[in-house]
This record gives structure tokens, C-alpha cells and sequence, in this order.
């Protein structure tokens, strides 16, 4: 059972991991907001919706962490924010911020954190 769970996982990260936002990335950029998320992360959908409702021109690298160089990305943010074991998804690295996890809290900060980008953004 264990086995075809796996499976479909897998198939379904192959099937569905390839956003159209989602760009091949490399290395942590100081001026670049990075969102890491995976599809079935119910927090990340949230995200993606409150962003995109309030925030529709925001240049914001999306970074899945199952397609790509994604997890390797997504350990470097843990790493430069010294998260250890505790990284989880949603994962925002913006600039020296960072945030993680999803909530009306997490919105507020996201507002906040997000108006240096807005000014460089135009």
C-alpha cells in the first residue's frame, strides 16, 4: 500500500509540477523574492491565492521543491536563516527576511516584508 502511495505521489509531482510561474533557479539573489511550495501543500495554495489576488504584478521567483534543483534552493534558504530541521512549506526568502508557514499573521508580515520589492518591482 505504502508502495503505490509513493507512486502516486510521484506521478502526480510529475504530472502537476510544472507551473508555468515556476523557473529553473540556482542561487539565492538579495533583490528577488523566492516562494517555495509543493502542489500538495493546502497552506501554499493559500498563499498563491492571497498573493496573486492583492499582489498581481509581484515578481516573485516560485520555486517548487520536488521538480529541479527546487530542494537544494529550498535547503540553501533553511540554511542562510539558520531554520535547521524546522524548514516546512510555504517558505518565503526575501532578501533578509524570511517566512514560513501560512496564516492571517503571516499575510500581514508578507504585506510588509513585500514593500521594498514593490518599489524595485517598477
Amino acid at each position: 500500500m505504502q508502495k503505490l502511495t509513493l507512486t502516486l505521489f510521484a506521478l502526480m509531482i510529475f504530472l502537476c509540477g510544472c507551473d508555468s510561474k515556476t523557473k529553473e533557479v540556482s542561487a539565492l539573489s538579495e533583490d528577488k523574492i523566492y516562494f517555495f511550495y509543493y502542489n500538495e501543500c493546502p497552506y501554499c495554495h493559500n498563499a498563491i491565492e492571497y498573493i496573486d489576488k492583492k499582489y498581481p504584478e509581484l515578481n516573485m521567483a516560485m520555486v517548487n521543491i520536488y521538480v529541479g534543483n527546487g530542494f537544494e534552493l529550498f535547503k540553501k534558504c533553511g540554511q542562510k536563516f539558520n531554520l535547521g530541521n524546522s524548514i516546512g512549506t510555504p517558505l518565503f526568502c526575501m532578501g533578509d527576511k524570511y517566512l514560513m508557514g501560512w496564516s492571517d499573521a503571516n499575510a500581514q508580515r508578507f504585506d510588509e516584508y513585500v514593500q521594498p520589492f514593490l518599489k524595485t518591482n517598477k
